[in-house]
């Protein structure tokens, strides 16, 4: 079991919105839970009509990055948790500058707490 933390750009599977089948997708670190779980928002190559996001390229990775021909949106109306075994790989880690960006969009409800 690896460890993770905010920024990390993984793969791991998950239902967007907790509906439809599970598949492998790619998913940004936003905290990591007191049990032990991560909270992770997807990210999707198309850009959602109606619900926030926050667009990501590859000028916004530290290190590592996805297989991005044009830019991809991290689905931020959609934050879930998954268990750090469930992951299949980590892909890179993201620019400080994007994560902020990620967690100003999240639902207040889901945003982690500063300490």
């Amino acid at each position: 079991m690896g460890r993770y933390t905010s920024g990390d750009v993984i793969l791991a599977p998950m239902r967007i919105g907790g509906a439809g089948e599970w598949k492998v997708r790619p998913a940004v670190v936003i905290a990591t839970e007191e049990d032990g779980s991560l909270l992770v928002c997807p990210i999707s190559s198309k850009s959602p009509s109606d619900t926030p996001s926050v667009q990501l390229s590859l000028d916004d990775f530290i290190r590592g990055g996805l297989d991005l021909f044009e830019e991809s949106y991290v689905l931020t109306a959609y934050p879930l948790t998954t268990r750090p075994a469930g992951v299949v790989a980590r892909k890179g880690s993201l620019q400080p500058e994007a994560v902020a960006a990620i967690q100003e969009s999240l639902p207040a409800a889901c945003k982690p707490r500063r300490k």
